[in-house]
């Protein structure tokens, strides 16, 4: 696929910080940030691919000792296996 350049000219300063502290955020390079939030506000679904199908399990986890407990035969190496 064939990729255009280009220069955006007179963004305003709350635009600019607002656009940085996303892509800081979301550990992306600015340019990529600013694809994306133009791909959003244009409503554009065939640019940039946005996956936000796992996003209400984010920041979700419980400490379950229960579950550690019955785990815990997974997590051994067996050593014989390795040689």
């Amino acid at each position: 696929m064939k990729t255009h350049q280009y220069t955006i000219r007179g963004v305003s300063p709350r635009l600019d910080q607002v656009l940085r502290a996303k892509a800081k955020e979301s550990k992306k390079s600015l340019n990529q940030a600013a694809l994306e939030a133009l791909a959003k506000g244009l409503d554009f679904e065939g640019g940039v691919v946005l996956n936000h199908d796992l996003d209400k399990y984010a920041g979700t986890w419980v400490e379950d000792p229960a579950f550690d407990e019955a785990i815990k035969e997974f997590r051994k190496i067996d050593e014989e296996m390795w040689k």
